[in-house]
């Protein structure tokens, strides 16, 4: 819904921000339903955990997790003066609000989490999505050697060569062909997988994985999304059959402050990377418009002018 909302006070330790873009996510989407696991479930509230802003003394920030009741989709917010992150002068606000949350994904999965070394090969599961294409750039800029993308949009799988990518693999056709595809990937050697859909063919992935058998290289797999199922069934011996090291990356696996490191990394190297990120604007007036609209390879922006509530 959107109208007014109580005005927002800073206290000590807090900064009041004017807010001039914040992005839709899918983790916004969630939370707003009460689905997400992060959320608390306490009504009324404002939506939205992150965004791009000017603090009182005209600082321009990017931050997130502002505090309840309040939300980034407003004209007006608090958040912890500790999530405020300066911003480059060359990164323009909309780029910044749209680039953060993705890249924070791929960035903590790669550097916390499967503590990517220059020169190893990256496989990307789900990689046409905002998040999986900023996956296969931020894993070049890491120093990956091989970046391996799949996806089941076959346009924008073929578009990621220009991205990155050095293999695309279809999650299309008969799934014994998929799982040979994978197979061959792994027997050639694949260190980390970075998964944003879950599903079957994380299912294919680690199977294969373990087929490849003791020829291939340990593997770091880390689950990120769910865009294809919650629930995979895994049969025990996968593991036992293999070197996997399978976790999680996201709220909960990486602390706080070291998320926080995270997105302001992706942030400083958003114009020295040339990262690519496809963003609408939307004013925010127009949310109730755009909040129902879901592309996976751009996203939507909403924001803020005199006026809003």
């Amino acid at each position: 819904m959107y109208g007014d909302f109580a005005e927002p006070v800073a206290t000590s330790g807090e900064s009041r921000i004017a807010v001039t873009a914040a992005a839709i996510s899918h983790v916004v989407k969630s939370r707003a339903s009460g689905t997400h696991y992060s959320s608390s479930g306490r009504l009324p509230f404002v939506v939205g955990i992150d965004g791009v802003g000017r603090c009182e003394n005209g600082r321009r920030v990017y931050f997130l997790m502002p505090n309840a009741p309040y939300g980034s989709m407003a004209e007006r917010t608090v958040v912890p003066s500790v999530r405020c992150l300066p911003l480059p002068d060359d990164l323009d606000d909309i780029t910044a609000a749209a680039i953060a949350n993705p890249g924070l994904s791929s960035w903590a999965a790669f550097t916390e989490r499967a503590r990517l070394k220059a020169g190893e090969t990256v496989l990307v599961n789900g990689a046409t999505g905002t998040s999986g294409r900023l996956a296969v750039q931020i894993a070049k800029y890491l120093g990956a050697k091989k970046v391996i993308a799949t996806g089941r949009n076959a346009e924008a799988l073929a578009s990621l060569a220009a991205l990155g990518a050095d293999v695309t693999i279809p999650l299309s056709g008969d799934e014994t062909a998929l799982e040979d595809s994978f197979r061959q990937q792994f027997a050639a050697g694949v260190d980390v997988v970075i998964d944003y859909l879950w599903g079957p063919s994380a299912e294919r992935l680690l199977i294969a994985a373990a087929k490849a058998g003791a020829d291939a290289v340990p593997i770091r797999f880390v689950q990120v999304g769910a865009a294809s199922g919650s629930d995979i069934t895994l049969p025990g011996a996968a593991l036992r059959a293999s070197a996997i090291t399978l976790m999680g990356s996201g709220l909960g696996s990486v602390p706080p402050d070291r998320l926080i490191h995270c997105v302001a990394a992706v942030l400083q190297a958003t114009v020295p990377g040339g990262f690519k990120i496809a963003a609408t604007p939307v004013p925010l007036s127009d949310v109730e418009r755009a909040w129902p609209a879901d592309d996976s390879t751009r996203r939507t922006v909403l924001t803020m002018t005199a006026g809003s509530a």
